[in-house]
Formats: C-alpha cells, sequence, structure tokens
C-alpha cells in the first residue's frame, strides 16, 4: 500500500511538472544579452558645409526587464568626418570618437496585444529608446585631398562631452526549440545631441553639434531565463 501511494504521488508530481512546463513554452526568455553592430556615422550639426559618411563599431550588454523592457550598456568605437579646405568655409576635421551610453528601451509588444492579429504580431517588435551618453573625441590631421595639403582644427582636439542619444528600429527575434527569442537582429537609427560645439574642433556662437548613426546588429541571449505574462511568440 505504502509503495502504490508513493508511486501515485510520484506520478501526479511528474504530470504536475510536466503540465507547467509545457505551459510555460512561448512565456519564458533570458534576461540578459550580448551583441555587436556595425553602423554607419554622418555629422548632421557641425561647423563645416559638407559631411562623410564614416564607419563605427558598437558592443553592447543588455539586461531585459521584460521581452520587450531592455536597459542597454553600449560602447561605440567610430570616426567622424567632414569639410574641405575648398569650400566656402574653409574647414575640414576628422574625428575619431570613443562613445559609451545607457539606454532604456521600449518595444510596442509591452503594450499591444499582438495575440489574435498577424499584423500586430509584426508590429510589437518596433521600439523607441533613449538614455545619456558619454562622448570621447579625438581630433586627427586631415589630408585635403584636392590640395595636398595636412589640416588640423585651431580648437580643442582632446573633447569630451555628454550627450543624449534618440533611437527608433525594430528588433527581429529568432526563437529556440523553446519558443524563446535566443538571437536578436536589430536595425537601427541614432540621433546622438551632444552638450558641447566641439565634436569637429571648432566651437563658434552657433548650436551645439550632433551626429546621425544607421546600424544593423545581432544581440544573443546569455541566461538568467525567467518568464513573462503573455506569450512572447506566435
Amino acid at each position: 500500500m505504502i509503495k502504490f501511494i508513493t508511486k501515485t504521488i510520484l506520478i501526479i508530481s511528474l504530470c504536475t511538472i510536466s503540465f507547467f512546463t509545457k505551459a510555460q513554452v512561448g512565456y519564458d526568455y533570458a534576461q540578459y544579452d550580448v551583441g555587436t553592430a556595425v553602423g554607419v556615422n554622418i555629422v548632421a550639426m557641425a561647423d563645416v558645409n559638407t559631411f562623410t559618411v564614416t564607419p563605427s563599431v558598437h558592443f553592447n550588454f543588455n539586461y531585459n526587464q521584460s521581452p520587450f523592457v531592455n536597459y542597454v550598456f553600449e560602447l561605440q568605437v567610430g570616426r567622424l568626418e567632414g569639410g574641405t579646405l575648398a569650400s566656402s568655409s574653409g574647414r575640414m576635421f576628422e574625428n575619431h570618437f570613443t562613445a559609451f551610453s545607457f539606454r532604456g528601451q521600449l518595444q510596442a509588444g509591452e503594450f499591444l496585444d499582438y495575440s489574435s492579429s498577424p499584423f500586430m504580431n509584426v508590429m510589437k517588435n518596433w521600439y523607441v529608446s533613449t538614455g545619456i551618453g558619454y562622448i570621447s573625441n579625438h581630433i586627427v590631421s586631415k589630408t585635403d585631398d584636392k590640395r595636398g595639403l595636412q589640416y588640423t582644427p585651431a580648437g580643442d582636439n582632446n573633447a569630451q562631452a555628454p550627450f543624449v542619444p534618440a533611437r527608433i528600429g525594430y528588433e527581429f527575434k529568432l526563437y529556440n526549440q523553446y519558443s524563446q527569442p535566443s538571437v536578436k537582429i536589430d536595425l537601427g537609427f541614432q540621433y546622438n545631441f551632444a552638450f558641447s560645439d566641439n565634436l569637429d574642433g571648432y566651437t563658434s556662437a552657433g548650436n551645439n553639434d550632433a551626429y546621425a548613426q544607421f546600424t544593423i546588429g545581432v544581440k544573443f541571449a546569455i541566461g538568467g531565463v525567467t518568464s513573462y505574462r503573455k506569450q512572447i511568440h506566435y
């Protein structure tokens, strides 16, 4: 009799565990991601007449409060460039920068009901993001291709300044066998407002400088699996 009761309890326990395990399929997600991205940059506001598209690389660590509420710590290393000596301003620059930022990110899936609409299921991955950052600039000597002259701006060539990133983007989620988002492809546009007029090595009486970025990146879930209040993958 004791053996029968023990066996019955064991079977019920296993069935209960199995039920709750299956019930969580589609609800679980990793709280931590690591990622990398490449970007193209253009100075949107500065003290030169023309701007050049330049590259950057990005590395990030993400804490996911939910699948759709994320906190992003990011490192950027890249270049900003613009101007020619032949332009009306007679100015040119090349900035090799390093930037750190922290952003909060809100995806539409946090407040959309996407359970019964294929359209909303696609829309849930759009996001907006903003936060605070800090950029370190290093203005280097640059050779004018037309005149063959080397030139360095006369301003502060090693300035640092805080900036505010404003970002909009879309995150393609790829799911594993447990319907958990395990890989994310991130497409984004980011506009960075600097609290400085020195991204280009020139200081004028005008507005502070700013630069824009288009990025494509990939993120990988690395652990801390927990559950969300509703199914993530449909």
